[in-house]
Formats: C-alpha cells, structure tokens, sequence
C-alpha cells in the first residue's frame, strides 16, 4: 500500500474491482500499464462461500484472454466445456441444436463467478504493477488536462492520466460525468441457483424458451463425488416473481422439474437461490476527458445469451490495446485521441450484440400458437443450414468482429 501523503501517479485509476475491472488491471499490467484498483468490497467478502452463486459462460475469446494474462493454468480444471447448445421453444419440435465439430473445439466454458474471483484477485496481489484498494470508495473524482485525481473514503489521494468507470450498472462515475443512458426496465427478473440432476448434461446448455421468459440451464463440472450439476438462470415475470421466490425448495424443484420435462432426471438444489431484476441500459458515451468506462458501466443486457461479461472482456481488450499502441507512441493513457478510438471501437459492436439480445428476448416473448409456430418454423431453417449455424455459433465463442489482440489465439 502506497505512502498516504505522497501517493505515486500510476496510468489508471479503475473504480471498481469485479470481474471486469481487475481483468483490466491484470491485462493493463501485461502491457506495461499500471494502475489504482479502487473496490468498496473487500476480496473476503466477494469470494465468501453462498454470497454469488452465479455463473458466468465464458467464450472462446474471453477464454483467450484470461489465458493470455496468466489466469490459464489456475481457471482450466475449474471450468465445464459447453459442448452444445441446444435451443428450443417450449421443448415442442424444431429446436435448433449447435453442435460444432471435435476438431472445433467446445463453444465456451462455464465458470463459478466465485472461481473467476479467486484467480483475480490471487493474481493481483502478486502483480506490482497493481496497487489494490479495498473497503473504501471515492468521494471526490476531478480530470482536468494534466491528470485525474480521486480522493478516498479514508482520506488517501489517487493520481493517475486516465479514469475508469467499473463500478457496475449503477456506476457512479457514468452519473457525475452526466452521459445519458438509454434504458428499460424487461418487468423480469431471472432466478439464479445451481440444480443436482440425475442424468449426465454431457455437456450440453439448453435455452428453453417460454412466453414468460427464457429457461436457462448450463452445464457445470460434476461434484467430487462424482454427481451431476447445471447452473439454472430461470426468467420470470416480475408480477409472478414474489410467488416464486418464497416457493419452499420442493415446490420450487417442482415448478423448475415442469419446466425440463424431464431430461436430467431427478433434481435437487445445489446452491441458493437469488433474484435480479433484468434491465437494459446503454450509455450514448463511453468517454469523456480522461475518462472510460467498460462492462456494465457503459451497457447492461438481459441474460438471455449469456453475453455480458463477455462484452466487458471485449471492453478490456480493445482499451488495453488502444493504450498501449499509444504509449509505445509517447502519448498518455488519458489522451483525447487514444479514447476517441476505443469509443468507435466498442460503441458500435456493444450496441449490436445488445440490440441482437434485445430483439432475441421479445421475439421469443411473444405469447401464441401462431408466433410460436413461426419461430419454430425459423429455427427449423437455421437447423437445415449450416452456414447460418456456422455465423452463430462463430457469435457465441465471442470470435466475430474485429477483435483485440488479447483476446485472440
């Protein structure tokens, strides 16, 4: 920790210190970039078992990344290849199902958010080039032309060239620097818990659509002794949501077991259960001077494709390319130029992967026979031909686009 009266000036100061953020610090530190990681947790707090029993589909390009900053050896006996992903309206016929070839490789991996954590934050507190901050936040965030300064919570004095906002969905940072922010509200909310199952998932993630929402279940590693689990991400409406969430555990086994029809056998729960209301925001800026934000700062979606992790990985990516490229140039981190190119950069893929989301979540949304017979009848197409299998299954390994070095092979 760093002498509080006479602070060093580091390249960054990233407020916040989740996934995204120290992903940032870590990928930054690689490339010669230092940093501040300001987080008002504490790591003890945030990896406590129970306290986040979500889990997180990675990419193949978010997978490239984490091995590219070292994380590779630590996370690979943790995560569950998603062999395919099996996608269905209401478990009626013509469902869709990508499968690629052995040669391929898996389409992504899932992992504990808990685990991800762990290997994080073990990772920083051996980097030097990461000076970590825990259990306080700023109060007081200033860019002018030659720097940033943040003041914290216990009185220290964070210098840097460059702000980043990471702080999540309600970030303070997008807020006093005044960006507008499309959003709305889904009138959802996605119950999140982890199932036991009878049967083997054999690798396979399978989005159950129905009109109330999305039924999601993601294939984890088997337990040590030997049984079977998935990661259940279960859309609901929010009038209904207050009933489901105080359904007694057989009850609630009872409704999810309704909604599998079978296909992993007996159920039991693996973890508790928690609740998230589902929004939708995009902020119509991503810079300001000396200022960027990344991951769910700049743009929240709905779960529906598992992406919003991996489009603030891509958000790391690309800021830390840009960076370094410009430093190698003589230019500071906060530069109006290096900013104004991560900008286009993300701006227009980020918006395009949201609004695919988005328009996916109402599509599938609409009650009826009828509607649920077209989409049928479109998924029927999609599963007789193999280039439009191909672009989609491209656009979930996350390896579509003009993607940062980082997050290649």
């Amino acid at each position: 920790m760093n002498d509080k009266s006479q602070p060093e000036r580091r390249d960054l100061v990233i407020l916040g210190g989740g996934l995204v953020g120290m992903s940032l610090a870590l990928a930054a530190a690689r490339a010669g970039v230092t940093s501040y990681v300001v987080d008002r947790a504490r790591p003890e707090e945030l990896t406590a078992q129970g306290v986040d029993g979500r889990a997180s589909a990675i990419s193949t390009a978010s997978w490239n990344l984490f091995a590219n900053i070292g994380l590779a050896d630590i996370l690979e006996p943790l995560g569950c290849a998603i062999e395919a992903i099996a996608v269905t309206d209401g478990m009626k016929p013509g469902r869709i199902d990508f499968r690629p070839k052995p040669e391929e490789g898996s389409l992504g991996r899932m992992f504990a958010n808990r685990d991800i954590r762990l290997a994080l934050f073990e990772a920083a507190r051996g980097e030097a080039a990461v000076a970590w901050h825990t259990g306080t936040e700023a109060v007081r965030r200033e860019r002018g032309s030659y720097g940033v300064e943040v003041e914290l919570d216990d009185g220290q004095v964070l210098t840097g060239s460059l702000l980043v906002g990471a702080e999540g969905r309600q970030s303070p940072t997008r807020e006093e620097a005044g960006f507008a922010l499309a959003s709305w509200d889904y009138s959802h909310r996605a119950i999140v818990t982890a199932l036991h199952h009878e049967e083997p998932h054999d690798g396979v993630a399978w989005e159950i659509f129905y009109p109330d929402g999305p039924f999601a279940l993601l294939p984890l590693l088997d337990t040590p002794d030997g049984r079977h689990r998935s990661a259940l991400v279960w859309t609901i409406s929010e009038r209904d949501a207050a009933g489901v969430t105080k359904l007694s555990d057989a009850t609630f086994l009872h409704e999810a077991g309704k909604n599998m029809h079978g296909i992993f056998g007996a159920i039991e729960l693996a973890a508790p259960r928690m609740s998230f209301p589902l929004r939708f925001h995009h902020s119509g800026k991503l810079v300001d001077e000396r200022l960027a934000l990344i991951g769910d700062a700049a743009h929240g979606m709905h779960p529906i494709a598992g992406q919003g992790l991996n489009l603030g990985l891509r958000d790391v990516g690309a800021l830390v390319e840009v960076l370094a490229e410009g430093m190698r140039l003589g230019l500071e981190p906060g530069d109006a130029q290096l900013l104004a190119r991560y900008e286009k950069w993300r701006s227009l893929d980020a918006l395009m992967v949201m609004t695919a989301t988005d328009s996916l979540t109402r599509l599938f949304g609409i009650p009826g026979k009828l509607p649920s017979a077209a989409r049928r009848l479109g998924m029927g197409a999609v599963q007789r031909l193999p280039l439009l299998k191909r672009f989609f299954m491209d656009e979930a390994r996350g390896m579509s686009g003009k993607l940062p070095e980082l997050l290649r092979n």
